[in-house]
């Protein structure tokens, strides 16, 4: 064939083309078929099905691509149809499909080659072909419907190449696009990937480690038991104290990710746009450091274009608010769902949407405005200045945080001490042991951490010794606990009894508990 000809497409005869695509709707991946007809009639190029304003410019242009790569379209009546009809299509990556499907309704590619083909990108003028965001689930999703390969911008190539058992093809052009659909044999066979070349190995480098942290050796136990059972946690400190410094170093006692991890993780970042294209598989565990002026919807997500929000993209890994109670009310009140979920559900006129966000909550505070109360020697806040500042985080959520550690100041001794603590390398094998207790134990439920249990869950495996139940019974009436601050503590406890290997929980273990969730009588009290 040469590069140009109309090979199907004879006076009078109207040809019907059609491709595979797919929409991003939140996290779910919803195919498109994109339908091309070539008709006698009044010259047009017409686009139905729901197309917003960014996809409707797609027929400007493919049509200027075309020209420009020296393709003529006929002068003919051309509509393009985006199905199912009744869904929004939203981005720039319906450019190539509606090309593709043009070119085959017009007879410079026979539809037959099309079909079972997943394609996405975006066009420029010239006809090239530009990365688009979101290919990553898109090429899962093609797995899943059994398609036989999928066409794809080179610049998108590592990201789509990390799905198993499926092939992709990058193209730089529209050219490309004529050349490898019509001869797949003889194109490039350095751009078709498949599982085997793949190298799934994932490593983990960090430049911050535990044994930078002095003293602190309350504050380093109580993080080893956040991340030891999945739970949340609140630093309280004065200025200066190394709040901030122990929640950058969470990450680095956390058990490296799975290749699944990896994958699922990189899924949320493609759609969020937010990949490099040479390095495209997220390998280590993220850590979101949104500032305190950050808006409600930033933290949630959602949009015009419902996107992931900071929530969702600290799944698997921690969210860190620093200055907790300078963010608003209203950002604040938005954790509340993920925090009990491990989801977040978004609610829009288009629709509901479900994004994950299954992270760990660290946050750290002030415990008043200048930061030193209770220190009545350098604190200069009145009674109701201090109030003030400790209600901006309100009683439910405080109770979703399972353990409040105190950070106080470091002394001379401790800073200029030779002995370094311990290392992330160390405290991260005593996570994995305890890990692998809860996985175990959990093997037939739909949870893997002890901060994930329900009410009933915590009923069948917290169990504890009779001197610790009664010492739990006296906490709950001398501190007035909630239901829920109750099952916080005995989930802490939980953790606490497998760190030590313990199948019963006692009572040391559930009084180290109680010292965390002792917030209200220190500093609101």
């Amino acid at each position: 064939m040469k590069y140009g000809d109309r090979l199907y497409l004879q006076k009078g005869i109207r040809l019907f083309a059609s491709v595979l695509s797919a929409a991003i709707s939140g996290m779910e991946v919803c195919p498109v078929q994109v339908e091309a007809d070539v008709s006698d009639g009044l010259p047009c190029f017409t686009m139905v099905g729901f197309p917003s304003t960014q996809v409707r410019e797609a027929q400007d242009r493919v049509r200027t691509a075309l020209k420009n790569n020296g393709i003529s379209l006929p002068p003919k009546k051309v509509t393009v149809n985006l199905a199912p009809a009744d869904l929004k299509k939203e981005g720039a990556g319906f450019d190539l499909p509606v090309a593709a499907a043009v070119l085959a309704a017009a007879g410079f590619l026979d539809p037959k080659l099309l079909k079972g083909v997943l394609v996405v990108g975006e066009l420029s003028l010239n006809g090239e072909v530009r990365s688009v965001s979101g290919v990553l689930p898109r090429v899962i999703r093609a797995r899943e419907l059994g398609c036989r390969y999928c066409m794809i911008p080179l610049g998108n190539f590592e990201e789509a190449a990390l799905v198993r058992d499926m092939k992709v093809v990058g193209v730089r052009n529209i050219g490309e696009v004529l050349k490898f659909v019509s001869d797949p044999e003889a194109f490039e066979k350095e751009r078709m990937h498949s599982e085997e070349e793949r190298d799934g190995s994932i490593t983990e480098t960090g430049p911050v480690d535990f044994s930078e942290i002095c003293g602190q050796e309350s504050a380093r136990r109580a993080a080893e038991i956040a991340v030891s059972g999945f739970h949340n946690i609140l630093f309280i400190g004065p200025p200066g104290a190394g709040k901030t410094m122990l929640a950058k170093r969470i990450p680095t006692i956390m058990p490296s990710l799975t290749f699944e991890e990896s994958l699922e993780l990189t899924k949320i970042y493609s759609i969020a746009g937010l990949l490099s294209q040479k390095r495209p598989l997220i390998q280590v565990r993220p850590f979101r450091n949104p500032h305190h002026t950050s808006s409600s919807a930033s933290l949630a997500g959602g949009g015009r274009i419902p996107g992931p929000g900071e929530v969702t993209l600290a799944h698997r890994g921690v969210l860190f608010l620093d200055e907790m109670p300078e963010f608003t009310r209203r950002s604040l009140e938005v954790l509340r769902q993920p925090l009990e979920d491990k989801q977040i559900q978004l609610s829009r006129a288009s629709g509901t949407y479900v994004f994950p966000a299954g992270f760990i909550l660290v946050a750290a505070m002030n415990p008043c405005p200048c930061g030193y109360y209770p220190d009545m020697n350098k604190c200069r806040c009145t009674p109701g200045e201090v109030s003030h500042y400790l209600h901006k985080l309100s009683q439910p959520l405080l109770e979703r945080i399972d353990l409040c550690a105190d950070v106080p100041p470091v002394n001379f001794s401790q800073i200029s001490g030779e002995k370094p603590g311990e290392s992330s390398a160390v405290i991260r094998k005593r996570v994995e042991k305890a890990r692998k207790i809860q996985q175990k134990r959990y093997e037939k439920e739909k949870i893997c951490f002890n901060g994930e249990l329900s009410g009933k869950q915590i009923q069948k495996y917290c169990v504890l010794t009779e001197h610790a139940l009664q010492v739990a019974k006296d906490a709950f009436e001398l501190m007035a606990l909630s239901a829920r601050s109750y099952h916080r503590i005995l989930k802490v406890s939980r953790t606490i009894a497998d760190m030590e290997g313990e199948e019963l929980i006692h009572t040391r273990h559930v009084a180290e508990a109680l010292t965390y969730k002792a917030f209200d009588k220190k500093y609101k009290g």
